[in-house]
């Protein structure tokens, strides 16, 4: 087996999510291909704007992208044309109990766009690909769509391959956690495209890759530039105990990090502080010490941000400082 690295491989997934490179503005259906999760206050959002140019506050509701419960059942921004895969490819192999709280739901929804709030089943039955919902950061609204015209084990095996593709190196286990299957579920479909797989040495565990995307994992170079991430993205990291894969797990990235700043400040494929906001204030703070260019770059990226005014607040962690002192 080939060895790869820690190093390596968050290069490669930070280059196949669009986060070294960003894709040219429009192009909203490629930015959300894996989906982007929209946790509060509209991480969507602002995943669209760390993968793609020209991002405009309404992004998240573009013709192009739908919402509903997606990958663990979260709130995810999908492309309308993956519905299918991104919805059915997580339904269990037994599909009874989501096929009926899924009748349940759209009788409850009478072909009427209704608030989700007390919909029982609502969340688990948006694994059908028959509803969609609306969240607003306030209020989420649920409504019957047409079931993705996609046979079931198709968008199972296409979910997995997007996992391994987007978050490579990974394994069963990692792919269960993301998708929400079962762990037996998510080994079943692993294995029915275990043929397109190659095993690597990941810093001294087992993980797997798509055997397509093996040249370009090892000829992954270490990016450059500044990202503001959300949340969800500082997955790519790996966040597990151990640091290598996306999930389980919430290892801290940087000391910066709080409740009040819990996405990521990337400068050059590192975490070098974490940040939050609160309307169009962005509050900032560092880890470690950013040069002059570095500065002007993060005060670019917080003016080009799709928000109403935005203005940057920044300081040093306390203990940071005094350690380089």
């Amino acid at each position: 087996m080939r060895i790869v690295t820690r190093e390596q491989a968050i290069a490669y997934r930070l280059d196949v999510n669009h986060l070294v490179e960003r894709l040219p503005a429009g192009s909203h259906e490629e930015a959300a291909y894996v989906g982007l999760q929209d946790t509060a206050p509209r991480d969507a959002l602002l995943g669209l704007h760390a993968r793609m140019a020209g991002c405009t506050p309404g992004d998240w509701e573009h013709p192009s992208l739908i919402q509903t419960y997606s990958p663990r059942a979260a709130v995810y921004v999908l492309p309308v044309r993956d519905f299918g895969v991104l919805t059915l490819g997580r339904m269990p192999l037994d599909s009874r109990r989501v096929d009926r709280l899924a009748e349940q739901v759209c009788e409850t929804l009478n072909g009427q766009e209704r608030r989700g709030a007390g919909i029982d089943g609502l969340r688990e039955a948006c694994a059908s690909g028959r509803i969609a919902v609306r969240w607003d950061t306030t209020s989420l609204w649920a409504r019957e769509v047409p079931r993705p015209d996609i046979d079931v084990a198709d968008a199972r095996r296409e979910l997995c391959r997007r996992h391994v593709h987007y978050f490579g190196p990974t394994t069963p286990k990692a792919f269960a956690w993301w998708s929400g299957l079962s762990p037996a579920d998510a080994r079943v479909v692993w294995d029915q495209v275990a043929d397109e797989l190659a095993e690597v040495d990941f810093d001294g565990v087992p993980g797997w890759i798509l055997r397509d995307d093996a040249d370009r994992l090892w000829s992954a170079e270490t990016p450059r530039g500044m990202r503001l991430l959300p949340a969800p993205d500082l997955r790519l990291f790996g966040r597990d105990r151990d640091g290598r894969f996306i999930a389980p797990g919430l290892r801290a990235l940087t000391p910066a990090a709080d409740t009040f700043h819990p996405n990521g400040l990337m400068v050059d494929g590192r975490i070098v502080g974490a940040w939050g906001r609160k309307g169009g204030r962005v509050d900032v703070v560092l880890s470690e010490e950013l040069s002059r260019a570095q500065y002007d770059d993060l005060c670019a990226e917080v003016a080009s941000l799709p928000l109403s005014d935005p203005q940057l607040s920044v300081e040093r962690l306390a203990i940071a400082a005094e350690g380089g002192a």
